[in-house]
């Protein structure tokens, strides 16, 4: 796992934004990009619309599965996974919608979309780099704590707290849907290469978990520390509780040439 400590959250969504930028170019004009929702990912989906609109970098081609969507929620509805990836993702980075992919949360078999998007995954290729977020309790895509570390795409009911930190995009929390349909852990784990940015102290403790603690189902983001290409990028106030800190800025500042992409 390589962890990178930025400054400030400008910097995180720039340095991430290389690291993505780096590993869809070695991948290809075909490569596959798995998308994050929630507000930690925006600016690095800006900095990869800029890399895209100045030439730098080419997504003409390039296919994208999302991490999750709500079950129950109809597409239209602003706050579908379905609606935030295309005003996010799709439209700012010029992808083909043909070619972006987000979970069936409306299907009248939701456990026959789990494996549809499964399916669709691999016969993509799999995914090349994915980008995540990671949830105050420890949470990636929407595996809650004692999510199975080997589990694959399917329903979840989400925890209060989770329902509690998406109230904000919703008129009230009783809004909020309880149930999703995400990619599982072992899903996530099987893209080649991950990106996961965080920023603010109100990530501190979950990050602290993640990077340095036990590899636990009460973490979910902790099975990172089992990914041969994982990238932590985050900012001081979400470094705060890390103890190896300044081992993490050493490597980071002194890679060796063929391995830098930012900086």
């Amino acid at each position: 796992m390589e962890v990178v400590i930025c400054a400030t959250p400008d910097e995180v969504a720039r340095v991430a934004a290389a690291k993505v930028a780096r590993v869809l170019r070695d991948a290809g004009p075909r490569a596959v990009l798995g998308v994050a929702t929630g507000s930690s990912p925006l600016a690095l989906y800006a900095e990869l619309a800029a890399l895209a609109a100045s030439g730098r970098l080419a997504l003409g081609e390039v296919s994208a599965f999302a991490l999750d969507e709500y079950v129950g929620l109809p597409y239209e509805h602003p706050e579908s996974y379905h609606s935030v990836i295309d005003r996010t993702v799709t439209r700012p980075l010029g992808l083909d919608p043909a070619r972006v992919h987000v979970p069936n949360g409306m299907a009248a078999d939701i456990a026959a979309a789990a494996s549809d998007y499964e399916a669709a995954i691999k016969t993509a290729g799999g995914v090349d780099v994915q980008i995540l977020g990671v949830g105050s309790n420890g949470h990636i895509g929407f595996n809650e704590p004692t999510s199975s570390l080997a589990s694959r795409t399917r329903i979840k009911t989400l925890t209060a707290r989770t329902r509690e930190d998406n109230a904000r995009f919703f008129p009230t929390l009783d809004d909020v849907p309880r149930h999703c349909l995400t990619q599982g852990l072992g899903t996530i784990m099987d893209a080649r290469a991950c990106v996961l940015v965080a920023q603010g102290e109100a990530k501190a403790d979950a990050v602290a978990a993640l990077i340095e603690g036990p590899i636990t189902a009460m973490v979910p983001g902790s099975v990172l520390q089992w990914h041969p290409h994982a990238t932590i990028v985050i900012d001081e106030a979400a470094a705060a509780g890390l103890t190896l800190a300044g081992y993490y800025r050493e490597t980071f500042d002194n890679k060796p040439h063929w391995q830098a992409y930012a900086r």
